[in-house]
Formats: C-alpha cells, structure tokens, sequence
C-alpha cells in the first residue's frame, strides 16, 4: 500500500518554525521547497512533509484546498525519488507560488523535478 501516514506529515509547530527560519530552499516554478536535514537519532522516523499555499494569492479556500490536495497526492506518489541514507531524515515544506490554478500533471512534474534537485543538493 501506498499511504501517507501521520507519521510522514510535518505538524510540529516548533519543528515548521525551524524548518522556515533554519531551512535552504529551491525553486521548481510554481513550486518552493524548503528542506532541512535533521540528525536521525532513530530509524524509526521517516521523512516528513507539509504543504501550504498562500491566502494572499487564492482568497477561496476551496481553491487553496485543491491545489494542497494535488501536491500532496504528487509527493505520495512519487516520494521514492527521495534516496534515504542512513544518518539524516529530512523536513520539507512545498509552497505554493504560483499565481493561477494549475492541474494535476503540471504539480506532479514539477514536484518530480524537485525531488531530483533535491536529491543532488542533499548529496545523496
């Protein structure tokens, strides 16, 4: 089975406020990732994943719903990309940038794209 787990979901308000203020991030238009690497103390943790999409750019909150939807749908998929190594587990926060509705497709290409530049910046 292919699920995402709450174990997988970034919810920890001090981890996010670490992850935004100490985290490097890249840009895969209209997508940003923000990343850290945190050191694994247990083997237990898996990488873990929030997404938000500004209230500023889509006032409609089934709009903002739609596209956190697709982009989590996109990361379940194809969190594979992700190769684990063995002392560092990773927080990732994907923002949404663009200005306009995009489908499907596009969110998932864009979010495979980068998973694979994030893969060459971790080194791994």
């Amino acid at each position: 089975m292919n699920k995402f787990p709450k174990s997988e979901r970034l919810h920890n308000k001090s981890s996010i406020a670490t992850l935004f203020s100490k985290g490097q991030h890249l840009v895969v238009y209209p997508l940003k990732l923000v990343y850290l690497k945190k050191e694994r103390l247990d083997h237990a943790l898996p990488n873990q994943m929030l997404v938000t999409v500004p209230k500023g750019r889509f006032k409609r909150a089934v709009d903002r719903n739609l596209l956190k939807r697709r982009i989590r749908e996109a990361y379940r998929l194809n969190r594979q990309l992700i190769r684990q190594p063995e002392d560092f587990y990773l927080l990732i926060g994907y923002i949404y940038i663009g200005k306009e509705l995009h489908n499907y497709h596009l969110i998932e290409e864009k979010l495979k794209q980068s998973l694979l530049r994030l893969n060459k910046v971790i080194g791994t």
